[in-house]
């Protein structure tokens, strides 16, 4: 890796750590779902940094298309700030999540050694795609070519899925003129009876 490269992928992780840290300390809710949608486009550009076509492309269109379209219509359904919580219930999410991170690492220990050609993952299918995959597809990424071009067709099929799920979500949050009047009717009673 070449010193620009190595300069973008620190830049990069430094806008996500940014990011994610202004994610966690903000209160407005509008707020946080458009930094969310700005950390999954970063995400995204260091995928492709990382020749990870496949990856960015599907963060792209999952976390900063579709699911900030999701998080801004909830958010037509619910108040625009998050309510305050008190102190020591912010200790339950941190522990459980060191507690998480504790178990992944122990269960790390039983993997083979990184790069192991003798591993399971490296001695059957494995060693074929990275024998065939630049004669076969020219792609120098071997997740990118097995994805996009060995299984294109089931590649295809999940994207259809995720499309038909996301369409499925905004059709059950009731987007539609019949849900725009009745939300106009209630704010008009409110109005009325104040």
């Amino acid at each position: 890796m070449d010193l620009g490269t190595s300069l973008i992928n620190v830049a990069l992780l430094a806008m996500l750590f940014v990011v994610a840290v202004a994610i966690i300390r903000m209160r407005s809710l509008f707020a946080i779902v458009m930094l969310a949608g700005a950390y999954s486009l970063l995400s995204a550009t260091w995928f492709v940094v990382l020749d990870a076509v496949d990856v960015a492309f599907t963060e792209a269109a999952v976390g900063a298309g579709i699911s900030t379209a999701l998080m801004l219509g909830a958010m037509l359904l619910t108040s625009r700030t998050a309510k305050s919580e008190r102190a020591i219930l912010g200790v339950v999410p941190f522990l459980v999540c060191v507690l998480t991170g504790a178990v992944l690492i122990y269960a790390t220990i039983d993997l083979p050694a990184l790069g192991d050609a003798a591993s399971a993952a490296n001695s059957h299918v494995g060693a074929q795609y990275l024998e065939r995959v630049q004669a076969d597809t020219g792609v120098p990424n071997v997740v990118t070519a097995v994805l996009a071009s060995y299984r294109g067709f089931d590649t295809l099929g999940e994207t259809c899925v995720i499309f038909a799920a996301g369409v499925a979500v905004v059709l059950l949050l009731g987007f539609g003129e019949r849900s725009l009047s009745a939300r106009s009717d209630k704010g008009r009673s409110r109005k009325e009876s104040k």
